[in-house]
């Protein structure tokens, strides 16, 4: 199939990440179509992006989480195709161009992307075996989140992520979705972008995010479960999380490791909390 740059939005969503989504955006096509999600409503950035850049528009977004603000973007996109990113992904100089030549080799898609240069971070999975078809390209079953080519139309009434996640497995689970209907998702050999990962922000200055994350882990990882194969079988598959949390929540509370019995406390509460059916409500602190 054939894919033109003026089919396609990008699509950014941001959180404090003023020191990396510059790199981000002066790797896209120059001419392209971008939109922001901020969500730190820093009014400061917007005024500069919108001011620096004639193609951007930039959304101030309460911190709803990937999935509900890359949905956001999505939805507010006029074209076919969004290729939704992190602001920590660049392109190289030739990433866009080898993608779209890449393209033609397929007749559809539902995701597509291009590949991670680190060898050692790949960022797809393949769980078995397809019919090869072309040596650049790799049919998948799952393609990381920070870089995903997505087209519209194979999603009924733009049903894309999953807005019950706050952080992590949202993209998971869109892809498991797709391949349910027997959609097609692909990787770009011949097309390579760079993922920084864990780009700096305030809050990576204190431990409040690493045990966000460890809520929003165990919260994630059971939800998905429960969602895809039933609520005994998420019981069956998170209760050696459940266990060992208990433990060496205990172990670093008569240690005397204030640190490490907080992290296992949080995985404690998000499971628990997944379990009980309650939403992901936990937010970081501004």
């Amino acid at each position: 199939m054939n894919l033109d740059l003026d089919e396609i939005t990008f699509v950014i969503v941001s959180y404090k990440a003023n020191k990396v989504i510059y790199n981000c955006i002066n790797s896209l096509p120059r001419s392209s179509k971008i939109i922001v999600i901020e969500n730190s409503y820093d009014q400061d950035l917007k005024n500069d992006l919108e001011t620096k850049y004639d193609n951007i528009e930039v959304i101030l977004n309460n911190n709803l989480g990937m999935g509900a603000s890359n949905n956001i973007g999505i939805r507010k996109s006029n074209t076919n195709f969004t290729f939704v990113l992190n602001p920590d992904v660049v392109f190289k100089e030739n990433t866009f161009s080898n993608l779209i030549e890449s393209i033609k080799f397929i007749d559809d898609f539902s995701i597509i992307s291009p590949i991670n240069e680190d060898k050692n971070f790949p960022n797809y999975k393949v769980k078995k075996n397809y019919t090869k078809f072309h040596e650049s390209i790799i049919e998948v079953d799952t393609i990381d989140g920070f870089s995903m080519l997505i087209n519209k139309s194979k999603f009924d009434k733009e049903e894309y992520f999953d807005e019950n996640f706050f952080l992590y497995l949202e993209n998971t689970d869109l892809c498991l979705r797709q391949r349910k209907k027997k959609e097609k998702m692909f990787i770009m050999k011949d097309s390579e972008i760079k993922h920084i990962g864990s780009y700096s922000t305030k809050l990576d200055q204190t431990n409040n995010l690493e045990y966000i994350r460890n809520w929003h882990w165990m919260w994630s990882k059971f939800y998905f479960n429960k969602k895809h194969y039933g609520y005994f079988v998420a019981l069956l598959i998170t209760a050696a999380n459940l266990f060992s949390a208990l433990f060496k929540y205990f172990y670093y509370a008569i240690s005397f490791n204030s640190h490490k019995k907080t992290i296992y406390k949080m995985r404690l509460l998000g499971l628990i909390n997944s379990m009980t059916g309650k939403k992901s409500y936990l937010r970081p602190n501004n």
